[in-house]
């Protein structure tokens, strides 16, 4: 039951991280040293995208559930949480790339969102 647990909540961090690095960009408008955290999210979000990895929360969680009893799953985090409520067939490579894509364009539109609030900000402080 325990390991059970830990994977669920290893579960809840892995969707946790994966929010943070597509909406986490909208955390700079209060907290902007948060970009130090979040444009490494981001290029390694991309990456495992790009690059078709695992992310190594993935085999964590597995082997957790295999420990709990649990049946353990041979595909990635994405691939077995988030695509079925995506997309109705497995994951492809393919649409690894549109998801890499969607996560910078994203942020490319909510990081120049931050900086037109910054300048604005900045401009009426002056």
């Amino acid at each position: 039951m325990l390991y059970s647990l830990l994977a669920d909540a290893l579960l809840f961090l892995h969707a946790l991280f994966i929010v943070f690095v597509v909406l986490g960009g909208l955390l700079l408008l209060k907290w902007r040293r948060l970009i130090f955290l979040h444009l490494p999210a981001v290029v390694w979000g991309v990456l495992i995208e790009f690059r078709g990895w695992h992310c190594p929360l993935t085999p964590w969680e597995q082997a957790l559930r295999r420990t709990s009893g649990e049946a353990g799953y041979d595909t990635g985090f994405i691939e077995h949480y988030l695509a079925p409520l995506i997309y109705p067939a497995n994951l492809h490579y393919d649409m690894q790339l549109l998801l890499g894509s969607f996560v910078i364009i994203i942020n490319l539109l909510i990081y120049g969102w931050a900086g037109l609030q910054a300048r604005r900000s900045l401009s009426q402080g002056n």
